[in-house]
């Protein structure tokens, strides 16, 4: 692992990634196996002029041991103290920015009862409303990024020993989060732009519905929410604060409208959920919901998810990613959300951003609603785009448009 990548990745996580302020307090959960990363995000911190860093780990296998081991009635007795704990950072002196590092293994909860894990997290996303609104809306400044961890690297290059797999995803992380260059806050800087660039040109068009077809079978009408705009990128927080949200990010996004969402889908990548892989997927919407649903491995585990709770059978977000974007090129199958979303085109079942709407994030949930913005405690991002992806965007005053050909920008 090249050292000076190492901390220009740190460096770019917390300066540009969660936009880290003077006198700001930066929070950091990351898994334990991750420390020396936090460690070195810590610094980069302090160096940028925070306040104060305060660091949470999590063990995966400690979390294997409580699902299999501890009672449904105490997994899913979620303290209060936990959303207090992080709005004590964010309303107390400076504010606070979000790092997020990840470095699960995709099949960490493999062969426990998804359903018991599911409730589990259900609970403890509604024990923390307030936390999940203000990332949604953007309120504060937030990243994730990722890092390598022996399973994770094992799982994506099986045939090497764990050492080289780590070496390898590594250099992989580095290159599809334009660190390997050496200069990532330039590089991001260009990404940035271009990406604005094709974000504004499709809310010029005042667009009301996405069609995607594929030779795989895909047949989708995703109609949009009232006053849905397309955001990509860079976001900022009401005080101006810019920050990325997903390192890497090709995607561009806007609210689909939660009842016009008709036809059928494929997926195209394994999605990893609860610790577990669901494959070879499809499902097949009716005004805005799920009505039917299968795949080729875990097909009750993908019911489980849509079952979650009355809003988790609606879609949130469509997402916009070119076949040709470094993650996809790269080849590499990453099992990890963060980067398999930036591969290819994506759904989100679950909630909405209300940024996506004109006016959004000062919007109440009522009024979200109304315009078609879905709710959920979920927000789950399956992969749909595939290599001839063809995408039709229809116009207020009837006319289509080509934006995707082959997989690609037809813009």
């Amino acid at each position: 692992m090249n050292q000076q990548l190492f901390e220009k990745y740190a460096e770019f996580a917390v300066r540009v990634g969660a936009g880290v302020l003077p006198g700001q307090t930066l929070m950091i959960t990351t898994p334990i196996e991750a420390a020396e990363f936090a460690r070195c995000c810590a610094k980069a911190a302090f160096a940028a002029g925070a306040r104060d860093v305060s660091v949470r780990y999590s063990d995966e296998r400690l979390a294997r041991i409580r699902y299999e081991q501890a009672s449904e009635e105490a997994l899913c007795d979620a303290k209060p103290w936990v959303e207090r704990s992080y709005l004590d950072y964010v309303e107390g002196k400076g504010g606070a920015s979000i790092l997020h590092i990840l470095g699960e293994d995709p099949e960490a909860f493999l062969g426990l009862d998804a359903g018991k894990i599911n409730r589990a997290m259900q609970a403890a996303r509604n024990a923390q409303k307030r936390w999940r609104e203000m990332t949604m809306k953007d309120e504060i400044a937030w990243s994730i990024v990722a890092v390598p961890t022996e399973n994770w690297a094992k799982k994506i290059f099986p045939d090497l020993p764990a050492d080289q797999a780590v070496e390898e995803l590594w250099q992989a992380i580095f290159d599809v989060c334009r660190v390997t260059g050496g200069d990532p806050v330039a590089a991001w800087r260009q990404h940035v732009a271009a990406t604005a660039k094709r974000r504004d040109k499709l809310n010029a068009m005042g667009l009301t519905e996405l069609h995607f077809t594929s030779a795989n079978g895909t047949d989708l009408r995703v109609g949009l929410a009232e006053g849905a705009i397309f955001e990509g990128a860079a976001s900022r927080t009401p005080s101006g604060q810019q920050f990325i949200a997903n390192v890497p990010t090709e995607e561009v996004f806007t609210a689909p409208h939660r009842r016009r969402v008709n036809g059928i889908v494929y997926g195209t990548k394994p999605y990893v959920f609860n610790g577990d892989l669901i494959e070879g997927f499809w499902v097949r919407f009716e005004e805005g919901r799920v009505v039917e649903s299968g795949a080729e491995k875990n097909a009750d585990l993908l019911r489980t998810l849509l079952d979650t709770d009355e809003g988790s059978r609606s879609i949130g977000e469509v997402a916009l990613v070119p076949a040709s974007s470094p993650i996809n090129r790269s080849g590499i199958l990453f099992y990890n959300t963060l980067f398999d979303e930036n591969a290819a085109c994506h759904i989100a079942f679950g909630d909405g951003y209300p940024g996506t709407v004109a006016g959004g994030n000062a919007m109440t949930r009522e009024q979200l609603l109304a315009c078609g913005v879905n709710h959920s405690v979920i927000h789950e991002d399956v992969m749909i785009g595939a290599e001839d992806t063809r995408i039709v965007g229809k116009t207020a005053d009837g006319c289509e448009v080509e934006i995707f050909r082959d997989g690609v920008w037809a813009l």
